[in-house]
């Protein structure tokens, strides 16, 4: 039920089970599919709306940062 997906710098993304690495927080996220149609709640950026070709029901819960580095 928890998965991390992370985006490579060639925009290509990849989802692996569980939490990853850590992370620093950018923003907090709610989206939700209803049909064709994607509401975003975004902590930073406030609410977007957006439509995908893909017809779907769904509901993600998410945080948006990138992998800590040294």
């Amino acid at each position: 039920m928890v998965r991390t997906e992370s985006e490579l710098p060639d925009g290509t993304e990849y989802e692996e089970k569980g939490i990853g690495d850590p992370i620093k927080y950018h923003s907090l996220y709610l989206r939700i599919w209803l049909g064709k149609t994607v509401l975003i709640i975004d902590s930073k950026e406030g609410f977007k709306r957006s439509k995908k070709t893909r017809n779907t029901i769904k509901l993600i819960f998410g945080i948006s940062g990138t992998y800590f580095t040294n």
